[in-house]
């Protein structure tokens, strides 16, 4: 289910229309007076499940899409040879399209290997873990190659058939001009982001699995989205015939201008939309819970108040996270961001996409915006691993002087764990929580 307070926000906002629906439900209000569909929909890593789930909302949307007489669907999937033998990832991909193309509407299916754009999950790990490892043990796959391609000729190729007079229909190969190694494509990433020589030591030992916790760990990747995407890395992928290139043209950029110009929307926090826009659900609690999970709330509540106007203090709290910080206790935060990546969570790396813009599903750390409302109200909510889920919110009430803010921490246990877990971290939060409130309201009063 997408939210559409999610792009409040966006420049574009006014100029489309949008309407709410969810890929495994009801979706005739969607499909309404649709002439061409596009499917973006990638359920990678989320729950053991996963492989099934996209097959099943696949089918969904096909129906969905026949029902409502649309024209045509376009399918943005995964490079790979067939008659090889590929991962869940790139398998799951091809399933997808098989399934989207077995019915009667026509069916476009453009098949892209590694992205390249600030907020691709794959270039995303790549960024990392070249920017974090001057020396890096790396297993076999370093050497698989690849065809990357550039955000910008990916939209460019689907601009084309989504515009195109005469439907498009079967498969086609997407890659940039480059057929390199994952190795060659780390260096390059070096060379352009300004970096001294990162040196590879492959091992032939280093399995995936280990591979994935090791990217979850150095990258804001979690452990859960990085394995299936690891397992995709031993799978050459890159184009096989000129079909794309006759019919749609060729790619216009080359792997190190993408890179150049994703390096450089991501300096300028220029990152419309990225693979952490979509809410984790391996790090949420799920509506088939039993009862017995935890249903009892504990609270941390802490209040203040200020000579700052609501507006003000409104305006520190959104620019919590990221390179600001959380003002008191910076130590406590940075040991609990690692404690949560070694588990396999997206701990504090993914910092923030904008310092002081903030919007309903944007990333904090390892926060997740649910709700704000302006001068009045700011609800986070915990993407890190945790035995239940937990939620950070601040009211700021007017007064004739400024402003009273109430600071509460909450936390739905799930089961014994959830409740051992808060009792044992309760000493820290006298650590951490009242400097928090303190740091808010005299960088506010300081505005």
């Amino acid at each position: 289910m997408r939210n559409p307070e999610k792009l409040a926000g966006v420049s574009w906002r006014d100029d489309v229309e949008i309407v709410q629906g969810s890929v495994g439900g009801p979706l005739g209000a969607a499909m309404s007076d649709i002439d061409v569909a596009v499917y973006l929909v990638h359920g990678i890593g989320e729950g053991a499940d996963w492989v099934e789930r996209e097959t099943g909302d696949a089918l969904n949307f096909r129906l969905a899409a026949h029902e409502a007489a649309v024209e045509r669907i376009i399918y943005l999937g995964g490079m790979g040879d067939d008659a090889s033998s590929l991962s869940d990832h790139l398998a799951s991909r091809h399933s997808v399209g098989r399934t989207l193309a077995a019915g009667p509407t026509p069916v476009c299916e453009l098949r892209a290997a590694v992205v390249i754009g600030s907020g691709s999950a794959s270039f995303e790990m790549l960024r990392h873990l070249v920017e974090v490892l001057p020396v890096m043990i790396t297993p076999k796959w370093v050497s698989t190659r690849s065809q990357p391609i550039a955000i910008s000729d990916v939209l460019d190729y689907l601009v084309k058939v989504i515009e195109s007079p005469h439907a498009f229909t079967g498969v086609y190969e997407i890659g940039g001009p480059d057929v390199v190694s994952y190795a060659q494509m780390m260096d390059i990433y070096a060379e352009e982001a300004g970096l001294n020589r990162r040196w590879l030591i492959p091992v032939p030992v280093l399995s995936p699995r280990l591979s994935s916790h090791w990217v979850g760990v150095v990258t804001p990747v979690p452990a859960s989205l990085a394995r299936p995407l690891v397992d995709s890395l031993v799978n050459e992928v890159i184009v096989r015939d000129t079909k794309t290139v006759d019919e749609l043209g060729p790619p216009q950029r080359s792997l190190r201008e993408a890179i150049h110009l994703a390096l450089g929307a991501t300096s300028r926090n220029d990152v419309p939309t990225a693979y952490t826009d979509a809410e984790l659900r391996p790090f949420r609690a799920y509506e088939t819970d039993p009862a017995w999970a935890g249903s009892t709330e504990v609270f941390d509540i802490r209040e203040a108040t200020s000579s700052a106007s609501p507006d003000e203090l409104y305006a520190e709290i959104t620019s919590l996270g990221g390179s600001k910080g959380w003002h008191r206790g910076e130590w406590l935060w940075r040991l609990r961001g690692i404690f949560d990546q070694l588990q396999g969570g997206p701990g504090l790396r993914r910092g923030r996409r904008h310092p002081s813009e903030l919007g309903v599903g944007d990333y904090v750390d390892f926060w997740r915006v649910d709700e704000l409302v302006p001068g009045r109200f700011v609800k986070f909510h915990a993407e890190m691993m945790l035995p239940g889920e937990a939620w950070l919110e601040w009211r700021i009430e007017p007064t004739l002087t400024g402003a009273h803010v109430e600071q509460r921490a909450r936390f739905k246990p799930r089961g014994l764990l959830g409740r051992a877990y808060w009792y044992g971290v309760v000493p820290f939060h006298s650590l951490v929580f009242p400097g928090l409130l303190s740091g808010i309201v005299d960088a506010a009063e300081h505005r």
